[in-house]
């Protein structure tokens, strides 16, 4: 598995119809209107530009995503959100551009894992939410405020309504997760799906919700 920083840099140019299911990606993660109350922060030097790490090995490489945050305040992050693109092929890059399309400043999630399909498969690119400890722009509904928050946003590239997702971005999504819920002290409870809090799908009805807590469960047995 590699690991790459990614922000709101230069972005690859897409084909009309990878920008159709984008644009349709967008609406069924819900992102649409979030950037109104929700993507006030500025955004800072390192959301802009080039990779920042790229490395391999999934103990290894997910370990660093932390020291790419620097100082993690304790209790600053209560729980964490798992979405969707809703598109079959996509980037950090891609969804970052549809963000800014829709009025945001940057990528609204902290981190996307890659499928394969514009991005290596189970590649996590860690957005600059993260870095600089930022509120995401990521869930929409009645409490979207606390949730962007409150909760870091994981988004993996795909439509999990339309195919499952690969076994290599489970697996990376598991790592992250694990390593995230352990260094912010996170409980398992408040690991949630988007439709379990927000109006969408995501990540669809084809995520393997048990498979993914029982893989995540062994990941944390480990420790």
């Amino acid at each position: 598995m590699r690991i790459n920083a990614q922000g709101a840099g230069p972005i690859s140019k897409l084909s009309r119809r990878q920008r159709v299911w984008g644009a349709l990606g967008a609406t069924l993660t819900g992102i649409g209107g979030l950037f109104l109350v929700l993507d006030r922060a500025p955004v800072a030097a390192s959301g802009v530009g080039p990779a920042l790490m790229a490395t391999s090995g999934v103990d290894r490489g997910v370990s660093q995503i932390l020291d790419l945050a620097g100082t993690i305040e304790p209790g600053r992050w209560k729980g964490i959100v798992i979405h969707h693109s809703g598109s079959a092929v996509g980037s950090a890059e891609s969804v970052t551009r549809q963000h800014q399309d829709m009025g945001l400043r940057g990528l609204g999630y902290h981190f996307v894992v890659t499928n394969g399909k514009g991005g290596p498969d189970g590649q996590i690119a860690v957005g600059y939410r993260w870095t600089d400890q930022l509120p995401g722009a990521h869930t929409s509904g009645v409490d979207a405020d606390r949730f962007n928050r409150e909760y870091l946003g994981i988004c993996l590239v795909g439509d999990g309504d339309r195919r499952p997702f690969t076994d290599a971005q489970l697996g990376a999504l598991a790592e992250l997760v694990g390593e995230l819920t352990k260094a912010c002290g996170i409980p398992g409870e408040n690991v949630v799906l988007s439709r379990d809090v927000s109006p969408s799908a995501g990540p669809g009805r084809l995520f393997p919700e048990a498979a993914f807590r029982a893989r995540l469960d062994m990941v944390m047995s480990r420790s």
